[in-house]
């Protein structure tokens, strides 16, 4: 299922106000806004403690929690 950029948007703020609070959030998006960066440096270091198999794992573990 191909989601729209507007319910990947949604789902990503829901994220981070759960995983930041309101607060955090904000400020995360702020930053992210205000400062420029390579996103392929950054991105980098976001998985570096996974190996691909978890990696995997965990993003079937999102699908199939997604149909439920």
């Amino acid at each position: 299922m191909i989601r729209t950029d507007s319910v990947v948007k949604r789902d990503g703020m829901k994220i981070l106000l759960t995983g930041l609070g309101k607060v955090d959030a904000e400020r995360f998006i702020s930053l992210i806004i205000k400062e420029p960066f390579d996103y392929t440096e950054w991105q980098k270091g976001l998985f570096s403690d996974e190996t691909v198999r978890e990696l995997s794992d965990i993003a079937m573990d999102f699908v199939n929690n997604q149909n439920t």
